[in-house]
């Protein structure tokens, strides 16, 4: 069985999502069998890199709101993180991910993948680094166990691994993704959003007792789109 997850680095509901579903994975009885592939989805294609634009001033713009009322809605969200027993900041800055997607298709190659987005999830949300430096993008690869000659090699050619997000991209836009973060079970079964880790163990078991394909819509959880982040209501 395959699970292939479309997520952006800066979504908080991807990062918040893959600690459920890691959850609703564990409690699944033949997890042993379950290959997890992580998909590239950028919620801002257009966002400069590197940056050094606080995500609550990019929040406060985005949404129309006071800054106070952006960290309003980042601490609901921190509150929902601190549930799956995530760290999570809200002075982290806002910039484009397309460079961290690239390596991350580099480290699937070197069979780190799932380790590397661990590692640029907390570097974001849990300690505010800056991404866009490709000094701490090495850094943070290479700690995850991509090779610091891939690492830099990726880095610097813009082209590699680019055709491979953008396939990603496009297989996203054919299944019908408007947001992350999404799951999708043996390109049959698709789960939209950080659903509880519950919902995932019954996708899976459901998955792994029978073939007919069957969607979860995207409104029944937290997603990141085009137009921002779902936000738990006070």
């Amino acid at each position: 069985m395959r699970v292939e997850i479309w997520s952006d680095i800066a979504c908080p509901w991807c990062y918040i999502g893959k600690a459920r579903f890691e959850a609703g994975l564990a409690a699944f009885a033949h997890r042993d069998t379950v290959e997890v592939v992580h998909r590239s989805f950028e919620l801002d294609p257009s966002a400069p890199a590197p940056t050094d634009v606080p995500v609550l001033d990019m929040l406060a713009a985005k949404y129309g709101v006071s800054r106070a009322q952006a960290e309003a809605m980042e601490a609901r969200v921190a509150e929902a993180a601190a549930g799956e027993g995530l760290a999570y900041r809200s002075d982290r800055v806002h910039g484009n991910t397309f460079d961290l997607h690239r390596l991350l298709h580099a480290a699937r190659a070197h069979g780190v993948q799932d380790a590397l987005l661990d590692a640029l999830y907390r570097a974001n949300f849990a300690e505010a680094r800056p991404l866009g430096d490709p000094a701490v993008l090495t850094e943070i690869a290479v700690a995850a166990g991509l090779p610091a000659a891939e690492a830099a090699r990726v880095l610097a050619d813009p082209d590699a691994h680019a055709q491979d997000v953008r396939a990603d991209e496009r297989a996203a836009a054919e299944l019908g993704a408007t947001g992350v973060p999404f799951f999708v079970i043996d390109r049959r079964y698709g789960i939209s959003g950080g659903q509880p880790a519950e919902v995932f163990r019954q996708a899976l078991e459901r998955a792994h007792a029978d073939g007919a394909a069957w969607v979860l819509a995207a409104g029944d959880a937290e997603t990141c789109g085009d137009d921002g982040c779902a936000v738990p209501r006070a």
